[in-house]
């Protein structure tokens, strides 16, 4: 694979930026890097997904593939009782979650390198929330859907967001042989929010 987002350790050169914005409300300040995913402020994507979501008030929430930490941070602020854990295979986009988390005074947070689940094997999550890696091929993208099922616990779901070009119809499909019931919660520009529960 070239050197993109989905990889353990970019070797592209630093181009460090920091974006500000308002997400459900709170003003945010992320700083980003060449080699992650979206360096250039959070994607429409994420940004409709961030909208959507709905988190019980003290969730086990896991953000998988989470890049410099938009959806875990957001989510993280939302349910101050809750406790996110966010893991992504990229180092370089470990390390700015980690700092963007201090930088917007979030605390219920653990931010770990995982290629997928690998870090957080036996781990039980009510959340789980996921921008999959679409780079990273359909295999990936429906590994993570059914790893992720087995992870949650009953009752739970799981958020996605993913573009109807970009393989939305398979996506749903996936989650419908997996899941008990999956809703569309929300199309926004071709974006398509899905959330799947236990």
């Amino acid at each position: 694979m070239s050197d993109h987002y989905y990889t353990r350790k970019p070797e592209t050169q630093h181009n460090r930026q920091i974006h500000e914005m308002e997400l459900r409300g709170t003003r945010y300040r992320f700083v980003t890097d060449a080699g992650v995913f979206s360096k250039s402020g959070i994607d429409y994507g994420s940004r409709v997904l961030i909208d959507a979501l709905e988190l019980p008030k003290a969730a086990r929430i896991l953000d998988v593939g989470c890049g410099y930490g938009p959806l875990g941070i957001v989510s993280a602020k939302l349910v101050p009782q809750g406790k996110v854990t966010m893991i992504d295979i990229n180092e370089r986009a470990v390390e700015l979650a980690r700092e963007n988390a201090a930088l917007n005074g979030v605390h219920n947070v653990e931010i770990i390198q995982s290629d997928l689940f690998e870090a957080v094997q036996g781990r039980k999550f009510d959340v789980i929330i996921t921008n999959p890696p679409i780079r990273a091929g359909k295999a990936v993208v429906h590994q993570i859907f059914e790893e992720g099922a087995a992870m949650l616990g009953p009752g739970g779901a799981m958020w996605v967001v993913i573009q109807k070009k970009q393989g939305a119809p398979s996506a749903e499909a996936k989650l419908e042989s997996l899941f008990e019931r999956v809703v569309e919660v929300k199309k926004d520009k071709g974006y398509r929010i899905f959330r799947a529960e236990k």
